[in-house]
């Protein structure tokens, strides 16, 4: 049997996400302490008291959900001393940074230095209300890519997340965005707008990819412990040499998530543990292959259940 563990992107961040663990376990409580000295600010404390508006800044967010989920990783830890290490790690966009982090490519406190800038980078690419996003419901990837075409009119708009079948999010500039709404609509497709702050994962974000590239340029990196599926590419990462390159290219390249997991499937994983915050990647899995048992651990009670399911 072969299994992976999954890790949470942006969006599934909440007031109080992992105060539990951090009353329940040592190694959590460890963990949220070294992200608020490496930071040099109590992101401990905007974490589990808020206010919402300041932990939904893109900024803060990415720093909140790198450290919920690796807290959550070290009460697993912690309560199975042999727990066996999996056969792939994956994270959707901001939690590849979390999978580099559990396959021991790249320290927490690098990690939430790095996506505190990525964070604000990503912010600050974009003029507020210049960029959109829009998921693509129910359409094949080729028709969504003609969509976007069709709709860009020498603006940005193009496929930003191949999430699972059926399920692709698009992003651009604004008004591109919503001429591919529209047309979708005339083509029998479903369109819904996300309430997101930026363009994530397209052409726009390329003044955001050259600060994640300065951000890692002195940045420490080891070869994954076991292979991490890279997001722009669908594929395994082995060599220290390729993360950052990879983390560049996903800032305004496309994620890979159904691929991600379709790799990973066709490899012989059949279990999954998404380790953070939320159930989203659940849910995507499940339509991309049943064949994958997914159990989420957030809380010293999924911990437990985890537990049941590698014993």
């Amino acid at each position: 049997m072969k299994r992976a563990w999954l890790f949470p992107g942006q969006g599934t961040q909440h007031v109080g996400m992992g105060n539990s663990l951090y009353s329940a376990s040592k190694g959590a409580r460890e963990v949220f302490e070294r992200a608020d000295a490496a930071l040099g600010w109590k992101l401990s404390s905007l974490i589990f008291d808020g206010p919402e508006t300041e932990l939904t800044l893109t900024k803060n967010t990415q720093p909140a959900v790198v450290t919920a989920s690796i807290a959550a990783l070290a009460a697993l830890r912690e309560a199975h001393t042999e727990l066996p290490e999996p056969d792939f790690v994956a994270g959707h966009s901001l939690g590849e940074y979390s999978a580099l982090v559990a396959a021991g490519a790249l320290t927490l406190e690098d990690a939430v230095r790095v996506v505190h800038r990525r964070g604000q980078a990503m912010q600050d690419a974009v003029p507020a209300g210049k960029g959109a996003m829009a998921a693509i419901m129910g359409a094949a990837a080729a028709d969504v890519e003609a969509l976007c075409r069709d709709a860009a009119e020498g603006a940005v708009v193009s496929p930003a997340n191949f999430n699972a079948p059926g399920q692709i999010v698009i992003a651009g500039d604004a008004a591109a965005v919503g001429r591919a709404q529209a047309l979708a609509k005339e083509r029998k497709m479903k369109a819904i707008v996300l309430k997101v702050s930026a363009p994530f994962h397209c052409a726009l974000m390329a003044p955001a990819a050259e600060a994640v590239r300065r951000a890692l340029h002195d940045v420490p990196l080891s070869d994954p412990k076991m292979p991490v599926v890279s997001n722009v590419t669908g594929t395994p990462v082995h060599k220290a040499s390729e993360i950052v390159d990879l983390l560049v290219r996903q800032m305004d390249g496309a994620v890979l998530w159904q691929q991600s997991v379709e790799l990973m499937a066709e490899n012989g994983v059949t279990q999954a543990l998404e380790i953070g915050p939320g159930a989203v990647l659940a849910g995507l899995v499940k339509r991309i292959d049943k064949r994958i048992a997914v159990q989420g651990v957030s809380d010293p009670a999924d911990v437990a259940k985890a537990l049941e399911l590698l014993t």
